[in-house]
């Protein structure tokens, strides 16, 4: 089992990226919080991995920090979600949202993530809230990121959540509009969009 990789950064889209690790390229879903930590292309990252086996795939899900793969491997033991609903999990909600809402048992919060029906959030509330006791949350910094492109990479990954992508980039505007200052941050900005998309007259929906 591949636990870590340290590499080159050859590729980046908002939910896989490609490792360069000695000549040999590894493709790795991330979540949108590990794609925006991210630095530029052919920098060295270190990602750890976690590697789902099936009959017919391997496959390798990356993240920046243990805390946030350790939630993702609890979110796959939850019944009826696996790796892929996952990581669009951990990508509409941030691991400071994400634990209170499942503590809690706040299925309003919890449904508003595209892929996650009621009765999907109602058995991770059941099954990991004992678990998520000794998850440790902490407010963190945004990372930085380059007002320029910003918008067009917030679409693209608002459209690899589900939605489609005249609501993404309506989405996207509308998060400009209502905010004269930050916004020029990716996870800032994504997920102002998100809660324009997640409004009650919002426009949006997930396809």
């Amino acid at each position: 089992m591949i636990g870590q990789l340290r590499g080159s950064l050859a590729d980046k889209r908002p939910n896989q990226v490609l490792v360069d690790v000695g000549g040999v390229g590894y493709l790795v879903a991330v979540p949108l919080s590990t794609y925006a930590a991210l630095g530029e292309l052919h920098t060295q990252v270190t990602l750890l991995i976690h590697t789902h086996v099936r009959e017919d795939a391997l496959s390798l899900y990356g993240f920046l920090s243990a805390r946030e793969k350790h939630l993702f491997e609890l979110l796959i033991s939850a019944s009826g979600v696996g790796p892929s609903l996952a990581l669009k999990i951990l990508s509409g909600m941030s691991v400071e949202e994400l634990v209170p809402a499942i503590r809690g048992g706040h299925l309003e919060r919890l449904t508003r993530i595209p892929g996650v029906g009621r009765k999907t959030a109602e058995r991770m509330v059941l099954e990991l809230k004992d678990k998520l006791d000794m998850v440790a949350v902490a407010e963190q910094k945004p990372a930085p990121a380059s007002p320029a492109g910003v918008e067009a990479d917030v679409a693209s990954a608002l459209v690899n959540l589900g939605y489609e992508q005249r609501a993404a980039e309506g989405a996207v505007a509308d998060a400009r509009r209502e905010a004269a200052t930050g916004r020029d941050n990716f996870e800032a900005l994504l997920r102002a969009a998100l809660q324009v998309l997640s409004a009650p007259k919002g426009r949006a929906k997930a396809v």
